[in-house]
């Protein structure tokens, strides 16, 4: 199977590279944004047929949430046109996707995980933006994968646990909300699951993936430093109202992951665990 890998400047894009270094049964072909402009769909189509592709694994989108709110047309041409275009592209070349989108489709106002089906109301320009990339691509190209996921780390690049690690070295004290609850995604296990699902085909649909368990961020930032044996820097609790943001932030997002684990057969690691093994990688 021939895969066509975008944004592969990315961190989960960039995870993927390093996963599926020893599959012998696919050919991945990765693309940065400066490769391939996904709003060139001449381009995309170009290299789908050169490159003869079955499936297109879409990493690309701008995640910029507070920044979305100045430059919404910009955010939507991404997550939402260029996604349309993308889907198009697909269902008449019959290749399947596998796209990834967020819990900012919900408000966060909910207080058990959800799931699905449930009704998304984003309060914010990123979250708005990736539902709607949603909603088009399951409408032109139906035999796509959807997976949300929430509080994505890695490793490397630009995250929550790698700011966590270089701030507990800079400073004595770090405030951190601590009425924001969700549930960390760990990128490399993001990555098994997308490989799993080329291994035993696509099954369309939208699906939630995060790992399991839930902590709020200061929870996770606690559990950060105290991994990494940072001790000279003390977490502090904070209210949300304390730290405003342009674009507000779930209080609640925990996502309910049980459809993808009983369509794909997967066990999902606890978050602690998943964190324990990318604090060893970081060092």
């Amino acid at each position: 199977m021939k895969v066509l890998v975008t944004g592969a400047g990315g961190q989960l894009a960039t995870v993927l590279k390093d996963n599926c270094l020893g599959d012998v049964k696919n050919q991945f072909f990765f693309f940065t944004k400066n490769d391939l402009d996904l709003l060139d769909s001449n381009k995309l189509e170009e290299l789908l047929i050169l490159y003869d592709i079955d499936v297109i694994i879409n990493c690309a989108a701008y995640t910029r949430v507070d920044q979305a709110e100045d430059e919404s047309a910009f955010c939507y041409q991404v997550n939402e046109l260029a996604v349309k275009q993308m889907g198009l592209i697909a269902n008449r070349l019959g290749i399947g996707i596998i796209h990834f989108s967020t819990d900012y489709v919900f408000d966060g106002t909910s207080c058990v995980p959800y799931q699905e089906e449930d009704i998304c109301n984003p309060a914010t320009v990123y979250g708005d933006s990736k539902l709607k990339g949603e909603k088009e691509l399951l409408l032109v190209c139906p035999q796509s994968v959807i997976i949300r996921t929430s509080w994505l780390y890695s490793d490397k690049g630009s995250n929550f646990v790698q700011s966590m690690l270089r701030l507990g070295k800079e400073r004595k004290q770090l405030n951190v909300v601590f009425d924001q609850i969700g549930t960390p995604t760990s990128a490399m296990d993001l990555a098994q699951v997308v490989l799993h699902i080329l291994r035993v085909g696509l099954k369309p649909g939208i699906y939630h993936y995060s790992n399991e368990g839930v902590c709020s961020w200061y929870d996770f930032a606690k559990a950060i430093h105290s991994l990494a044996n940072i001790t000279s820097c003390e977490v502090m609790p904070i209210h949300s109202s304390a730290y405003p943001t342009k674009a507000k932030r779930p209080n609640y997002s925990v996502l309910d992951k049980t459809k993808i684990k009983e369509v794909y057969q997967i066990k999902i690691p606890h978050w602690y665990d998943s964190l324990c093994e990318i604090i060893e990688r970081s060092h």
